[in-house]
This record gives C-alpha cells, sequence and structure tokens, in this order.
C-alpha cells in the first residue's frame, strides 16, 4: 500500500528500521480520497465548537494535514513526526497554506509526545498503525493527550477487504500484508512499505475499546492502489465497511468516569 511509512516514525522504530523509514524511496503519500473522507469526519465530529488542536500524529509528509485544514477553519493543526526528513517536507507543504497549521518532532514512545495530559481536542492517526511495533503503547500515550470527550480519527487498511478474502481462498498473500522489508512476496503488488500488522474492522473495533476509547462510528474509504476498471467497485464496496479496502474508525476518549474509562 502506498501510504506514509514516515507514519512509524512517529513512534520510535527500533534501529533496524531506522534507515528503511528514512529511505526518500518509500512511497510516502496517502490516497486522496481516504485523507478527504476522513476530513470530513472530524470536520463533522468539530461542528459546533472552534480554537480545537488537531494532532496529526505520524504526519508524513503533511498531505494528511493540507487536505483536512480547510474543512477545519478555526482549529489549529500540528503534525507531528518522528523523522527530520518528513518533517522538512510537511513544513514545506504547511507554509504554502494560509491556515494555523505547524509541524513539531514527536514520538509515541520514549519519553512520549511533547503535549501536557489532555492538550489535544482531536487526534488524526492516518495509516499509521500498521506500521507500529508497540500499538499498545501508542494508544495509551494518544489517550493521554487527548481531552476527556476528545475525538480520534484513525484509518489503516483492511485485511479483510473484499479482494483479500478472494485471494485468501485462492492461497495468495492478502493485498497490504509484507513478510519482508526487501520485496514483495506471495501477492500483487510491487512496493514495500513497512506494514508490521493488519486489522480486520471486528479486531480494530475490540482492540480500541480494550484501549479504554468509545467507538463510534466505522466506516470504509476506497484504495487509489486497485486497478482503474475495479475502482467503481471499490467504492461501492464502502458502504460496507467490514470489506472496504480502508478502514476509517471515529472514537472517542470518554469523559472521566464514564463507560469504558481505562484503569490505570
Amino acid at each position: 500500500m502506498t501510504t506514509s511509512i514516515d507514519h512509524a516514525r512517529s513512534g520510535s522504530p527500533a534501529p533496524h528500521l531506522r534507515d528503511f523509514y528514512e529511505n526518500p524511496a518509500v512511497p510516502v503519500a496517502s490516497g486522496d480520497a481516504r485523507s478527504l473522507r476522513q476530513a470530513r469526519m472530524l470536520a463533522e465530529a468539530l461542528a459546533g465548537t472552534s480554537g480545537a488542536t488537531v494532532l496529526d500524529i505520524g504526519c508524513g509528509d503533511g498531505t494528511a494535514a493540507v487536505t483536512a485544514a480547510p474543512l477545519l477553519s478555526g482549529h489549529r493543526i500540528v503534525g507531528v513526526d518522528w523523522s527530520q526528513d518528513a518533517l522538512r517536507r510537511a513544513a514545506a507543504r504547511f507554509a504554502a497554506v494560509p491556515r494555523e497549521i505547524s509541524a513539531v518532532r514527536g514520538e509515541l514512545t520514549d519519553g512520549g509526545l511533547p503535549f501536557a495530559d489532555g492538550a489535544a481536542d482531536a487526534v488524526l492517526f492516518s495509516e499509521v498503525i500498521e506500521h507500529l511495533v508497540d500499538p499498545d503503547s501508542a494508544l495509551d500515550e494518544i489517550r493521554r493527550v487527548l481531552a476527556p470527550g476528545g475525538h480520534l480519527m484513525l484509518s489503516t487498511p483492511n485485511l479483510a477487504a473484499w479482494y483479500n478474502r478472494a485471494l485468501l481462498l485462492a492461497g495468495v498473500q492478502p493485498v497490504f500484508s509484507e513478510v519482508s522489508l526487501r520485496g514483495i512476496h506471495g501477492r500483487p503488488g510491487r512496493e514495500v512499505v513497512g506494514h508490521l500488522r493488519l486489522y480486520t474492522a471486528r479486531a480494530l473495533r475490540e482492540f480500541l475499546t480494550a484501549s479504554g476509547f468509545e467507538v463510534v462510528r466505522v466506516a470504509g474509504a476506497p484504495f487509489h492502489g486497485v486497478p482503474r476498471p475495479l475502482r467503481p467497485l471499490d467504492r461501492l464496496v464502502c458502504a460496507a465497511p467490514s470489506a472496504a479496502s480502508i478502514l476509517l474508525v471515529h472514537a472517542r476518549r470518554p469523559r472521566d468516569g464514564s463507560p469504558g474509562e481505562r484503569s490505570r
């Protein structure tokens, strides 16, 4: 999947992965359709509020934040990434946007994000979680920086996408999965982007709930890497999120004392 591998950097990868994540040849652009759908979901969640702080954690080259900016007028967007190279590219994109948007360096582990508890009203987590060695700690840190009632907008490839179900029946490795950082084996595609784990809609919902979030909505988005003749079908299947190419999840940190609050 041609998603931003820079996303993994916000989680401070193991040393042997750092060179891979810093390779400028690795695709960094996420699908525009996914970015736009996710931005619209966030705009709906923030409707009626002003001056919200939105963190784009694992911002990569800033594509998702720039896509969201026109829909988040009156709110402050902060792109966060582990990679200095990613931050340079994001800052260049942000400079062309006439809105309050900036970039800072931060990690989900090794000391955590450079924000106080409850500092954020919303977090964009766009195709990051599939790259992380320790997603449990990542969600703990996101929950820490979110204010009670704050929104998490998470997207990730769907292991149970409609075509993956057919591929598995045929004995073919599912799209989005990778068995090596050196090449693609056993499935269609050529680009290695460093996916370490994949989720179905059910698994992701259960994981977020277990991590102390309330899942508000699960939606689907198309994947721009689907062959052109199949793209109309891919868009159509988005109506059934559990079979869509990309999972879009709106979750919330519960308000203090409400059900779902994770004990520390």
